[in-house]
Formats: structure tokens, sequence, C-alpha cells
């Protein structure tokens, strides 16, 4: 098998999925695109793995452990993303960093009001 097929194709799905995360606006489908870089990132560790014949598998047991990782990071992201569109009722990035909550303002002292009562 040649390296070069798996390896065009994992860098293919590494830019769409790039594209996805720095495009894309809602949260649900930027997980979606980090899933998709991690599936082609297991795809290369599985083609290297296999072109280098190696005895112990190590690429194939990373990739095991990375497809562990990513269903429990597409769960808790799923979960957080869920709560964020029940509390502010949209799961768009953008309007959600500009609905940021700020610190509350104090609220003015005796000695501001004083001072503005004299000038």
């Amino acid at each position: 098998m040649h390296l070069a097929y798996p390896a065009v194709l994992a860098a293919l799905l590494f830019c769409v999925g790039l594209y996805g995360v720095l495009a894309r606006r809602n949260a649900i489908l930027v997980l979606m695109s980090v899933e998709l870089m991690l599936n082609a990132v297991n795809l290369n560790l599985v083609a290297f793995d296999i072109w280098l014949r190696d005895t112990l598998h190590a690429g194939q047991a990373l990739t095991l452990f990375t497809i562990a990782i990513a269903a429990a990071e597409i769960g808790i992201g799923l979960a957080i993303v869920l709560m964020v569109y029940r509390n502010r009722g949209t799961s768009d990035v953008d309007r959600l960093r500009d609905n940021a909550e700020h610190e509350p303002t104090t609220a003015p002292t005796e000695t501001d009001e004083k001072a503005e009562a004299t000038a």
C-alpha cells in the first residue's frame, strides 16, 4: 500500500475540519469539525503503523486511546453546548462571546455622592 493515499486523504480531512472550526458559528458544527480533525490524525496513525510494520502496533493502540478521548470530549462538549443553549437561547459562538457576563458596576458610595453634590 502506498503511504501517499491515506496521507493525502488525512490532510484533506484535517483541512476540512480546520475550515469548519475557523469558519462556523454554530458550536455543534465546531465540535463536529474537531472530531473530523481527530479522525484525520487517527487515519495517519494507522497508516504509518502499517507502513512501518510496527510489531507492537503502537499507532493502532494510540488510535484506540484517541477514539476514547474523542468520545468523552464530544459527550462533555455536547452537554455544555446544550446547557448554554438552554440558558442563552442560542448556540452561535459569536453571540455567546458578545453576551458574556461583565463585572457588575458598583453602587456609588457616600463620598461619591457628596463630591457630586458640592460640584
